[in-house]
């Protein structure tokens, strides 16, 4: 499982958690729906920092919290 993937994971765990739809999302993030529908289907494999932000910002999480996560951080092992 790559970055990505991993990526797409957790933004639909985080919106499940909130109980946040992707258009919920969208609406709370400024995030277009087609954008985040476009992670969310693998149409883009690279959403980029700014949108990852702003996204973050909707769901109230730093970044930094985005990429806390045990997978994340073994990832960031295997890559080395």
């Amino acid at each position: 499982m790559g970055i990505y993937d991993l990526v797409v994971i957790r933004i639909r765990q985080l919106c499940e958690e909130r109980g946040v739809t992707p258009n919920g999302l969208s609406y709370i993030s400024g995030v277009s729906q087609s954008t985040i529908k476009s992670i969310l289907c693998g149409e883009s494999r690279n959403p980029g920092i700014v949108t990852l932000k702003k996204l973050c910002d909707g769901l109230e999480i730093s970044i930094v919290d985005f990429f806390g996560t045990e997978e994340f951080l073994q990832l960031e092992q295997e890559i080395k």
